[in-house]
């Protein structure tokens, strides 16, 4: 299904079976590490396709082993974290990991995102699209235009820009540092307040249902644009 193995890292050997057992009944091939100096030997020697990677190691800090994989490897990380340990989520995200799972996590929703950071790897390969369609949303970057259900919507040039950047990662948790160091500037990095503005005004422009919304808050993370379909 891969080109390379699925490198899934956790010190806990009932985790480390479930997982390999899921991806395995998928067509997945998979490695495993308990530790963070065997995640980055094996990450070096199998050239894994993706990395699930458990931030709570007992060697290594998980984040840590993020930002060395990070810093000569592009591969899909996602990272397992702690219910409620935002900031490690958030420096997680920002130091290179592609997204997170919170445990107690279901399979299901890990395997999804699993799918979504491979594809993004694929895309990546080539240049990025220069029109956008994530549902019935259709986020055009070269005429600076947004239509829903064939519906043009009139954006601000700073509604446009929060908008597209997170076109271009469709379903990937952006930051909230990310997205105003993008938009703004990076002299703005820690001005959330502006993100909620205007990600409501987005929404209502969007014309989202609030149930399933397109424009998803990751609270204390950051958010991610997604199909509601």
């Amino acid at each position: 299904m891969t080109d390379g193995p699925v490198l899934v890292v956790d010190d806990e050997p009932a985790i480390l079976r479930a997982l390999t057992v899921a991806l395995r009944a998928r067509g997945y091939d998979v490695v495993t590490a308990a530790t963070g100096q065997q995640a980055l030997d094996r990450c070096a020697t199998e050239d894994p396709s993706a990395v699930i990677l458990d931030l709570g190691l007992p060697d290594i800090d998980g984040l840590d082993v993020c930002r060395r994989i990070r810093g000569w490897s592009d591969v899909p990380i996602i990272v397992l974290t702690a219910e409620g340990a935002d900031e490690r989520k958030v420096t997680a995200l920002d130091d290179g990991a592609d997204d997170y799972v919170t445990k107690p996590y279901s399979t299901p929703e890990l395997l999804a995102r699993l799918r979504v950071a491979l594809r993004h790897r694929r895309d990546a390969d080539g240049s990025p699209p220069a029109r956008i369609e994530i549902g019935d949303l259709v986020v055009d970057l070269a005429q600076h235009r947004v239509e829903v259900a064939g519906e043009r919507v009139a954006l601000t040039p700073k509604e446009f820009a929060f908008l597209a950047f997170l076109a271009r990662h469709p379903a990937r948790v952006l930051t909230h540092r990310a997205i105003l160091e993008e938009v703004w500037g990076p002299e703005y990095g820690r001005e959330t307040q502006y993100l909620r503005v205007y990600a409501s005004q987005l929404r209502k422009k969007l014309g989202d249902d609030p149930a399933r919304p397109r424009l998803v808050t990751e609270p204390g993370v950051g958010y991610r644009l997604v199909d509601p379909t």
